[in-house]
């Protein structure tokens, strides 16, 4: 369900984190180009579930000092590995417990959406051809 125009609306991208923090080039890039396309009443944001920061019960305690009424969270994984089917679900019915006012929204992972196995096999064959 989608929360009405004028709810502070937040879109958080939630992936894994590494020690090394280039490995988050491509999440910033991806939320440039998310932010780009979307209101500016929607505020996009990073999070991770562990070795980076915030975290996500750090950013929705952010976000809801600052009264946002809805979040969507999407899963930059690949597949529903344990981190998606039981960290996550276990993290977002905490965070409704603990917030009940924020409408949350948990999508599937990123890698579940036919439209972006599309864009890697895509991609895939453009490299190949490239080595040939």
């Amino acid at each position: 369900m989608s929360a009405p125009q004028n709810q502070h609306q937040a879109l958080i991208l939630f992936a894994h984190g590494a020690r090394d923090p280039r490995w988050a080039e491509p999440l910033a890039r991806l939320q440039q180009l998310i932010a780009a396309s979307v209101s500016s009443s929607v505020h996009i944001h990073q999070a991770f579930l562990e070795l980076m920061s915030p975290t996500l019960p750090e950013l929705v305690a952010q976000l809801a000092a600052q009264h946002c009424q809805a979040i969507t969270v999407v899963p930059i994984f690949l597949g529903q590995g344990g981190h998606v089917r039981r960290d996550l679900p276990q993290l977002m019915t905490q965070l409704e417990a603990q917030y009940p006012q924020i409408q949350f929204n948990l999508a599937t992972a990123i890698g579940e959406n036919e439209r972006v196995l599309m864009a890697i096999a895509e991609v895939c064959v453009a490299n190949l051809f490239k080595s040939l």
